[in-house]
């Protein structure tokens, strides 16, 4: 069950502009930070793939966040030209599963792994 809360941000922050915040009860969401370097100068063409994937990840049951994000351009770079970071959030560890296991990952790991130099998956839960 999702509670839907009005005024205030999680984290203290009140902006008129984000009057909703959405507190998931009774769930144990699972986040998932995947560090991923593409080879050399290929990071555009891996996120490319990445995007045309993005719609059947969000169609999953139990998917409630699934984003690419690179360094923000200007400042310190945290990891470089070639990485980007996978930011998901899931229902449990069962959709995660099931994610992991879905054709339309595969297809893209197949699309993609002549062009990846390295990745780390990192599976959390909120401490």
């Amino acid at each position: 069950m999702i509670e839907i809360e009005t005024g205030r941000i999680i984290g203290g922050v009140h902006r008129s502009s984000f009057p909703i915040v959405y507190r998931f009860k009774d769930i144990i969401m699972i986040h998932v930070l995947a560090i991923l370097t593409a080879k050399p100068g290929k990071r555009a063409e891996v996120l490319d793939i990445f995007q045309a994937n993005v719609p059947a990840v969000h169609a999953e049951d139990g998917c409630i966040e699934y984003t690419a994000v690179v360094d923000v351009e200007g400042a310190d770079p945290a990891f470089g030209p070639d990485t980007f970071v996978v930011v998901e959030k899931w229902e449990s560890m069962e959709a995660l599963k099931a994610h992991a296991a879905s054709a339309h990952m595969a297809a893209y790991g197949e699309k993609v792994s002549h062009l990846m130099a390295d990745r780390a998956v990192h599976v959390l839960t909120p401490a």
